[in-house]
């Protein structure tokens, strides 16, 4: 089981940036992926949430409207566009997968598996 996390950037505030998660040695339509994200000092946070099929989407309250998750099964591959991006974004951005048939979750605690984190950082 592999995640990688890609995409990160300096970004002004106003702008957009796409995140990717490559996933290997299991099928993406099969588990729930979650974006998070971790600013300095601060406890990590679920951002967004994809689940096995059919593929529905969950969105913090602080994203809703600006991010949207979405995936490509032939490429294994899970994207997070992110729109109007503020200061207050900035942070590392980990994907994760839950287990087996396990549900979206907004809890860091309940994925077992991680990809390395992808810095996003929004400034002028």
């Amino acid at each position: 089981v592999q995640l990688q996390a890609s995409g990160g950037g300096l970004v002004q505030p106003g702008g957009s940036l796409r995140l990717s998660c490559a996933a290997s040695g299991f099928a993406l339509d099969d588990y729930a992926i979650g974006w998070f994200r971790q600013a300095p000092g601060k406890e990590r946070e679920g951002v967004s949430c994809v689940s096995r099929s059919p593929g529905n989407t969950y969105y913090a309250d602080s994203v809703k409207g600006r991010f949207t998750i979405s995936r490509d099964l032939a490429k294994n591959t899970v994207y997070l566009q992110m729109n109007s991006l503020k200061p207050e974004d900035t942070a590392v951005y980990y994907c994760a997968r839950r287990g087996p048939s396990e549900s979206c979750s907004r809890w860091y605690w309940d994925f077992a598996s991680w990809g390395q984190g992808t810095l996003v950082t929004v400034s002028s």
